[in-house]
């Protein structure tokens, strides 16, 4: 039986529609979830057992989960690059892999335009 193609993390992200239409008024971070109330949930306290770990970050990304800065959150996260914490419902972890995916695909289309280029010499 054929399994389905394995989704990107970034394709998890927020469907469009839960994207809100925020004025520009502000920073995206005045709005964020987590500056209210569970901002210890976020960042790891030195020395944190696994389980722990996983059972803080998996409440961190509830919140983000209620976000409506979560993709402005995530973006910031990937564009600083920042090396710690939970940011816009992924780990530190779980951003490097998906810098590592967006750093391959860019590759994969500079190859394909390269190789685009060269047959429309050839041809020419």
């Amino acid at each position: 039986m054929l399994q389905p193609p394995h989704q990107p993390l970034q394709a998890a992200a927020v469907p469009p529609q839960r994207t809100p239409a925020r004025d520009q008024e502000g920073p995206w971070h005045a709005e964020a979830v987590c500056r209210r109330d569970e901002a210890g949930l976020f960042f790891a306290p030195s020395k944190e057992p696994t389980a722990a770990r996983l059972s803080r970050e998996e409440a961190a990304k509830r919140v983000c989960s209620r976000c409506p800065v979560m993709v402005e959150c995530r973006e910031h996260a990937l564009m600083q690059p920042e090396p710690y914490g939970v940011w816009g419902g992924l780990t530190a972890a779980e951003r490097r892999v998906v810098l590592a995916r967006r750093r391959r695909r860019e590759v994969e289309l500079q190859k394909a335009a390269r190789s685009a280029v060269t047959q429309i010499a050839a041809a020419g």
